[in-house]
């Protein structure tokens, strides 16, 4: 199938880029933390990075001004619509069902006007009044003669008196009302925002160990599955099937400062579970598809069937030279600039439930600290347990899911 010719021209800059910078496919994707076959087809043009922060990460490693990056992203941009258009099936057409229209509310009769209160009855002379001349029938009734139908003055007071004492009775029993003496909160000053982040950060939640292998969970039978993607397509993959991480979701998380000389401090970073459940009883799908170089990067390992789950940094390995070379841990705190990012990547592993979950990331800067949740999309993260069902490999020769045949299933 041709390439997109926005696909080719993002393609070429990246290639440049790579030429640029000098390295060996091995030796730069373990800058970017990335696998060398995984960053020959962003340079060939056979997929497109999912997100533009390893672009940029690229970008920062070759020195890059801030024009040539905005020229990158914009390629990338034309780049990723041309590879989700590409990989976004043809939506089926939906017959137009017409609602059935409200039916017209019927006219309510109108309201009778009421009538004239009933006449005053006669009072007791004022003995010192002048006796009051006879009316002349001929005039007008005068407005201030009409009986009034309100409620009579007695009552009124009455009324205002209950008021007075509920009022009373509910700031003597805590009631949430603003008493007179209690000052009003103070409201923000108009046109007074927020101060902003002093730095910026993306996720990637698709990742796959070493850029070639995954499992996922999905509620359909393997007929009713797609092949695997490359890795760069797997959350639109995801999202179309409706996939759950099984067993283990990996979370890149990069931070990068605004100014090149102000540095930020991350400081820690925990792990919130907002919700347990039973493993989902789904199929498993093994993403399996042959990989390059091994590489993974040092990270922080995360027990989530653990009560209260802690990100603990681990030592990673590089097994795309000759000799596997160990890459040490480095625990918190951490320093970020704008020309010195970091990239930390969360390994959250469960057996024993369906959790979903976030990151919260505490950072310190000029005097100012705070901390950020890191969330999916908005979305807390989501991790199932995989143990004991049936497992599912693809068979690229049949063109059709198999049964694993490590997984003791027949068919």
């Amino acid at each position: 199938m041709p390439k997109d010719t926005a696909v080719e021209e993002f393609a070429g800059l990246v290639r440049a880029l790579k030429a640029r910078d000098g390295r060996s496919y091995e030796a730069l994707g373990r800058r970017l933390c990335v696998s060398a076959s995984t960053l020959h087809r962003y340079c060939s043009g056979a997929t497109v990075p999912e997100e533009f922060a390893v672009v940029d990460r690229l970008a920062l490693l070759c020195g890059t001004d801030e024009e040539e990056r905005r020229a990158l992203e914009a390629a990338w941009t034309e780049a990723d619509r041309a590879r989700r258009r590409a990989a976004s099936p043809a939506p089926t057409p939906v017959p137009a069902v017409s609602a059935a229209p409200e039916p017209n509310p019927e006219p309510s009769a109108p309201e009778p006007s009421p009538g004239p209160g009933p006449a005053p009855g006669p009072t007791a002379p004022d003995p010192s009044a002048a006796e009051p001349s006879a009316p002349d029938p001929s005039a007008p009734e005068a407005p201030r003669a009409r009986p009034r139908r309100g409620a009579p003055a007695p009552l009124l007071v009455a009324a205002a008196v209950a008021l007075v004492v509920l009022a009373l009775a509910a700031a003597l029993l805590g009631h949430p009302t603003r008493s007179a003496s209690a000052p009003a909160p103070a409201s923000s000053a108009p046109g007074r925002t927020e101060a902003p982040l002093p730095f910026t950060w993306s996720i990637g939640s698709q990742l796959w160990e070493g850029g070639c292998g995954h499992t996922y969970l999905v509620d359909r039978a393997p007929h009713a599955v797609a092949p695997p993607p490359v890795a760069a397509d797997s959350g639109t993959w995801a999202g179309t099937h409706g996939a759950v991480h099984g067993g283990e979701a990996l979370v890149r998380i990069t931070v990068q400062g605004r100014s090149p000389s102000d540095a930020v401090v991350l400081h820690a970073l925990h792990v919130r579970v907002v919700e347990r459940a039973a493993p989902l009883p789904w199929n498993a799908y093994r993403m399996d598809n042959g990989c390059g170089g091994a590489v993974t990067p040092r990270h922080f390992a995360v027990d989530l069937d653990r009560p209260r789950p802690l990100a603990r940094p681990v030592d990673g390995l590089d097994a795309s030279g000759a000799e596997v070379r160990k890459i040490p841990a480095v625990s918190f705190p951490y320093k970020v600039t704008s020309s010195d990012p970091e990239e930390l990547l969360v390994s959250a592993r469960a057996a024993g439930c369906d959790c979903r979950w976030y990151l919260e990331l505490e950072w310190s800067a000029g005097g100012r600290t705070g901390t950020v949740r890191i969330t999916d999309g908005g979305k807390p993260f989501r991790t199932s347990g995989a143990r004991g069902r049936p497992t599912y490999v693809h068979d690229s020769a049949e063109g059709r899911w198999i049964a694993d045949p490590d997984s003791g299933q027949t068919g």
